[in-house]
């Protein structure tokens, strides 16, 4: 059975339909409800002021719209319940005057002001009955939560045979509802304990099948063979001692994880999990350094073309006394340029490519590639990494990845990649001072930001927005641009930075930032990712509320890259108790650990990003015990070769055989 064929399916509403990721019936069905409104019609006598209550009433007197400006209107009718006639308002749903025609029968849900007789409403509901569970979906424009509601029933009455993942044994063993039974009261509950009961099957599913992919690709890692290098430990520290720095703790066992991977005949597979600022490109630089004294090529490929040029600039100065020849690929150099690097770099002249997407692209050809490094990982899909990596005859692996999340979760999500964590900050790094600030309290925050320029530093600005919203009381980039140019009467340079600019334009505003040119560089978060600015000294987020407190330490972590003590500025009237948390620490782990308690798995990779774990109903934190029952058993089921005899393993493992 296709989308198309349930009735009142046509293209128009298959395309919205599809906006929301659903394609298959099986993406309908697994379409769950974010959460329930719990029907309850009271008599208007119970109302209590300023309570949202629910009420039945009759439509007495016209509908009129009111548009106060722009995304913003108002409508207004009159209707009667038990003989008291109310004046009823409701925001923002113009579109519904068309439904409210005299004498309709409505549920009005808000709250009733029985000095005024007057009521706010936040919903109406048409056809409603009393005492109901009315399951509540995630919509896009033209498309309603009814039309959702309509669409899953007639799934669920026509769909044969719904297959069920967990095997017979863990079924019974946990006295698991049928999965066409979880799906029917996931969707449909008559009380609370149908929700429960359904919601953990369907969560114990979904963490089965997750951690079945983690412990089988753990499984099959552990058994690859690779390159078996033979270099000895004081040869490879050559490079440790040539550095003009110290190594902290962490990164000395970060380094002797990499030895022993690379010395054994198993391939490595491992990440480098550290936080903004600890150092990871002086390990990865160790990784190649041991790969070159065997006799390899190594690849680091960077999420953008400022990172790889970076990375270039500052792996090419340590390993330049040593010998190893390094190279720059990226897609913006010009032809005859490029054609010259693939030459050399499939002769074997160079020994370290540093790139972008560019690595992966048709003509990239290595003489003997032994090493692949992917910078900040989680920015490429599993194929682009992939694509790289098949460059070489199994070369082995190296992940860096500058987002800190708990380490117990990270045991567990990272499973299949063996791991070195890094929390030790390089010596000689003052703490970032970080202050929380109200908007009526920006002045404080202009004289220190003038205070830094005076001193010759430069500053980063971040807002959530390119343009202002009518309907959003939030800052944006350009809204941001004019009031500074004001502050400081157009005699500062100012940078704006964002998402919609061409990778060209943007290289060429960092450029400027970088050399100085830019002395204020106002941005979306497309800073985040390793930009390395020494001179900034100081960032200022607005309307920080809307960051999770991990995203935010990501983003701080521009400033704060020398000796020269650096600030922090989060500016917010809202929620305010939670970024002081910001204000106490530098330590990402512990931040990632209090974000984690406070907003769940939302914020657990910063700003939502590709090819990280997302679940259609589990929650990392909420579901965590369920996550490490889920992962013991499907080692279990791994290990008694259980899933032979199931058709749904057995084509997960052809795909994963495929792709890795």
């Amino acid at each position: 059975m296709e989308l198309e064929d349930i009735k009142g399916i046509g293209n128009n509403l298959l395309k919205k339909l599809n906006s929301l990721n659903i394609y298959t019936i099986d993406d309908l069905l697994e379409n769950y409800p974010y959460k329930y409104n719990f029907i309850n019609i009271i008599d208007i006598n119970n109302a209590v002021e300023n309570e949202t209550c629910m009420l039945k009433a009759n439509i007495v007197g016209e509908a009129k719209v009111q548009y106060i400006k722009r995304n913003f209107n108002r409508l207004n009718f009159k209707a009667i319940t038990n003989n008291i006639i109310l004046n009823v308002t409701i925001f923002n749903r113009a579109f519904l005057k068309n439904n409210l025609t005299i004498n309709r029968e409505v549920v009005l849900v808000g709250k009733y002001n029985k000095l005024k007789n007057s009521f706010i409403a936040s919903d109406i509901k048409f056809n409603i009955t009393d005492n109901k569970i009315e399951p509540v979906y995630h919509l896009v424009e033209g498309i309603t939560n009814n039309n959702i509601i309509k669409f899953v029933d007639s799934a669920l009455q026509e769909v044969d045979g719904i297959p069920d993942y967990i095997p017979d044994y863990l079924n019974k063993q946990y006295h698991f509802l049928s999965k066409r039974d979880a799906l029917n009261l996931i969707h449909k509950p008559n009380n609370i304990d149908d929700i429960k009961k359904a919601s953990i099957r369907l969560k114990y599913e979904e963490l089965f099948n997750f951690m079945f992919k983690i412990n089988y690709l753990k499984k099959i890692n552990s058994k690859a063979k690779g390159i078996k290098r033979d270099v000895k430990w004081e040869d490879a520290n050559k490079f440790i001692l040539n550095l003009p720095f110290e190594l902290t703790s962490d990164q000395i066992n970060a380094t002797k994880d990499i030895y022993n991977d690379l010395t054994n005949e198993n391939r490595m597979n491992r990440l480098v999990l550290g936080d903004v600022g600890s150092g990871k490109t002086v390990i990865a630089t160790y990784a190649i350094y041991l790969n070159y004294l065997s006799g390899y090529q190594s690849a680091l490929m960077a999420p953008t073309e400022i990172l790889a040029s970076q990375h270039f600039e500052s792996i090419k100065k340590n390993l330049e006394k040593l010998n190893v020849k390094v190279a720059l690929l990226t897609g913006s150099m010009k032809k005859n340029e490029k054609s010259k690097i693939l030459t050399s770099l499939k002769n074997g002249e160079i020994n370290l490519i540093i790139g972008t997407h560019a690595l992966i692209s048709e003509g990239v050809e290595f003489h003997n590639l032994g090493l692949v490094v992917t910078d900040e990982q989680h920015r490429f899909g599993v194929g682009q990494r992939n694509t790289l990596r098949d460059k070489g005859n199994v070369p082995d692996v190296l992940y860096l990845s500058a987002t800190p999340i708990p380490r117990t979760y990270a045991l567990t999500i990272y499973g299949d990649l063996d791991l070195s964590i890094i929390k030790t900050k390089p010596s000689g790094r003052l703490e970032i001072i970080t202050k929380v600030k109200k908007e009526d309290e920006i002045k404080d925050v202009l004289y220190k930001m003038l205070e830094e320029l005076k001193l010759g530093h430069q500053i980063y600005v971040v807002s959530p927005l390119i343009e202002n919203n009518d309907g959003l009381d939030l800052k944006s980039v350009l809204d941001l641009e004019e009031k500074f140019n004001v502050a400081f009467n157009n005699k500062i340079s100012i940078g704006i930075l964002h998402g919609k600019l061409k990778n060209k334009e943007k290289d060429e505003i960092m450029e400027k930032f970088k050399t100085g040119e830019i002395k204020i560089l106002i941005s979306t978060t497309v800073i985040e990712v390793g930009v390395d600015v020494p001179n900034s000294t100081m960032m200022v987020i607005y309307n920080a509320e809307r960051f999770g407190l991990a995203t935010l330490h990501q983003l701080r972590g521009r400033v704060g890259r020398n000796s020269v003590q650096s600030y922090c500025y989060l500016v917010s009237n809202k929620d305010t108790q939670r970024l002081k948390v910001l204000e106490e620490s530098n330590d990402g782990f512990y931040i990632s650990e209090k974000d984690f308690e406070m907003r769940g798995q939302g914020d657990l990779f910063g700003v939502k990003q590709s090819g990280e774990a997302t679940f259609k109903i589990a929650n990392l934190k909420e579901d965590y015990k369920i996550l490490l029952q889920a992962k013991k058993d499907s080692m279990e089921f791994i290990d008694n070769k259980g899933y032979e005899d199931m058709d749904y393993y057995q084509k997960m493992i052809e795909k994963i055989n495929f792709i890795n």
